[in-house]
């Protein structure tokens, strides 16, 4: 039988606070620089995973400015790119308009999207789904609305990459996880992804690569995601006011980007970020 949310399974007015919270933190910052200096050249690598063509019907889920979304259309695709942030629309339609492509924008959570059950030919993300705290919700998901026989496709960092000493550097200054909210990179395990998926999907395949992150020094690494990345950029405004705290969250946040350059020696800084591409069929 088809099925639409509507509206998210908030359950509680802390729920709706989180979810309030999540959008008002990546909606700080300039997400379109962050994406364009990192994780861009990611949609490429998903839409060629997943065989996307002419005439597909693909969701891209918390898609960001569109990454892949915008990727997929240059393949001749109908696309919707779905964010729980539309704060970064305007962005991704910028880019979008510049490559010459149209592609539907939709404000949606990812555990809860506003579409039919077996919308969709392909349902995508790239390193955005893994952000929301109930996995097992989020695998549903991208499930219901992909069609059997559709592909479901991600990337997601691993928990064994760099992004678990990104994240160990900055958690003692970041908000704390909602209750009971997994650890992103656990998306990045393959046998937590194919738990998630069950028997639901068939074929589930992954893949572990590697992207490079590149900056002028690890002091312009740093400037980066307090100046761009809505979370840290939120967290680092939040510090505003106590520039003892501030300046500790500098201190480590260097001495993290420092220990993690590739190229100490230079020229500029390098980071090396192990993800994990999942696809799988929709049974």
């Amino acid at each position: 039988m088809t099925r639409v949310r509507t509206e998210a399974p908030y359950s509680t007015e802390l729920d709706r606070q989180l979810k309030a919270a999540t959008r008002a933190a990546w909606a700080q910052g300039d997400y379109h620089r962050f994406a364009k200096a990192t994780v861009w050249g990611g949609g490429e690598v998903l839409v060629e995973a997943c065989g996307i063509r002419a005439g597909d019907r693909v969701l891209d889920v918390a898609a960001g400015t569109g990454n892949t979304a915008i990727r997929a259309a240059q393949r001749g695709a109908r696309v919707i790119a779905s964010d729980l942030t539309p704060e970064n629309f305007e962005a991704g339609r910028r880019e979008a308009a510049e490559v010459g492509v149209e592609l539907e924008w939709v404000e949606a959570d990812a555990e809860a999207l506003p579409f039919a059950d077996g919308e969709f030919d392909c349902v995508t993300s790239s390193f955005g789904a893994l952000f929301a705290p109930d996995h097992q919700v989020v695998a549903d998901e991208l499930t219901r609305v992909c069609r059997p026989g559709g592909t479901i496709g991600m990337l997601n960092f691993t928990p064994t990459g760099l992004i678990s000493d990104f994240f160990g550097a900055l958690a003692p200054y970041l908000p704390p996880p909602p209750p009971g909210a997994l650890p992103p990179p656990l998306w990045g395990d393959e046998d937590h992804v194919r738990s998630l998926f069950g028997d639901r999907v068939s074929d589930l395949r992954t893949e572990r690569r590697t992207y490079l992150e590149r900056a002028a020094s690890p002091q312009a690494y740093c400037d980066l995601f307090t100046e761009t990345f809505g979370p840290v950029a939120a967290t680092y405004a939040a510090l505003a006011d106590d520039p003892e705290r501030r300046a500790a969250f500098d201190r480590d946040f260097l001495a993290f980007a420092t220990g993690a350059n590739r190229t100490p020696d230079g020229p500029g800084a390098e980071y090396a970020y192990e993800y994990l591409v999942v696809v799988a069929t929709r049974a």
